[in-house]
């Protein structure tokens, strides 16, 4: 089996370089590929030295499976070069995802809308993968009427240069600026581009991606996004107003019992989710779950996920896994 790793050199694709490691890739063929400035260079994988490729040499292989992530821009272009050669692409970018034709999918939620003929297949924004994989099964039981989103974003979450610019600002050294403020010992209400709405790209995102997998174009959505001087992931405070009623214990079984979601919530021992312990786990982990004393049939919740696997990589990979198990690629 030959599998295309597009933007392989980039923060994305350094890790989904790993979690292919360890979800046992290593026994197909990678062909990665980056910017034409890259190739010709080398990485690893699974213990092996590989050049990096072009991205038209990749399509001229004749991949069974591509993931990208390479941003909007290079999925547009790329993606259906290879789904003409019947390569299944995964594409982390923003590009596809609204597309009323390509399913946008969280595998535990909703892998079910695949089908062999689905050769785009966009994953959804790392923001809106952790809140659905709690929100899901919640949904389902008691019907989800509004949700209230704020984030508390990492820097990751904009790429290698704004770790460097958070880290050189701590050390009050100069640097390139990738946002328009310092990130450092602040926060900035601010993530994507600003639309004509006074809504940012970001949080247009949350409100319909969430819809879209959940199948649910009536639910009332408001998000404000925040970028904060975090390396290890995006927490999310939700505020969700429910159709029906619901048993706090009930809550938590339901996402105790959820592939995926880990519940961290003893306030009394001050447990409860933070993105320093979530980094370089693959779990969605759900704290602070608490009635909204001041609204009917209403809760809070936190939710916290490594923005780069869960969020990212490893979403992009179990979307991979799940077409292999369906014997769509031989």
């Amino acid at each position: 089996m030959k599998i295309g790793l597009i933007g392989a050199t980039g923060l994305v694709g350094s890790v989904m370089i790993k979690v292919l490691e360890e979800r046992g890739f290593g026994q197909y063929q990678l062909f990665p590929a980056a910017s034409e400035r890259s190739v010709g260079k080398k990485i690893t994988f699974n213990g092996q030295e590989i050049t990096l490729r072009s991205v038209q040499e990749v399509i001229d292989d004749k991949m069974d499976i591509a993931i990208f992530s390479a941003g909007s821009a290079a999925s547009l272009m790329y993606a259906p070069l290879f789904a003409e050669k019947g390569t299944f692409v995964v594409d982390n970018s923003s590009a596809w995802r609204m597309y009323e034709h390509i399913p946008l999918v969280v595998p535990q939620i909703n892998a079910n809308v695949l089908t062999s003929n689905d050769k785009i297949i966009a994953n959804p924004n790392c923001s809106t993968i952790q809140m659905v994989m709690a929100l899901a099964p919640l949904h389902k039981k008691y019907k989800i009427k509004r949700l209230v989103i704020s984030t508390y974003q990492s820097v990751t979450g904009t790429g290698q240069k704004a770790i460097e610019q958070l880290y050189h600002e701590r050390k009050g050294e100069p640097c390139q600026k990738v946002y328009p403020y310092q990130i450092d010992m602040n926060v900035l209400p601010h993530g994507g581009t600003f639309e004509e709405n006074g809504y940012t790209t970001e949080e247009t995102k949350l409100v319909n991606e969430t819809r879209k997998i959940l199948n649910d174009n009536i639910i009332q959505i408001t998000a404000t996004v925040v970028r904060v001087p975090v390396r290890g992931g995006h927490s999310e405070a939700v505020n969700i107003e429910f159709e029906e009623d619901f048993d706090l214990n009930d809550v938590r079984h339901l996402l105790a019992n959820t592939q995926g979601v880990v519940v961290q919530d003893n306030p009394k021992e001050n447990i409860y989710p933070m993105p320093i312990l979530a980094e370089h786990k693959d779990e969605v982990f759900v704290g602070r779950i608490r009635r909204d004393f001041s609204r009917e049939k209403s809760l809070n919740m936190w939710i916290v996920a490594d923005n780069l696997r869960k969020g990212a990589a490893t979403n992009a990979i179990e979307i991979a896994q799940y077409i292999i198990s369906k014997n769509w690629v031989k």
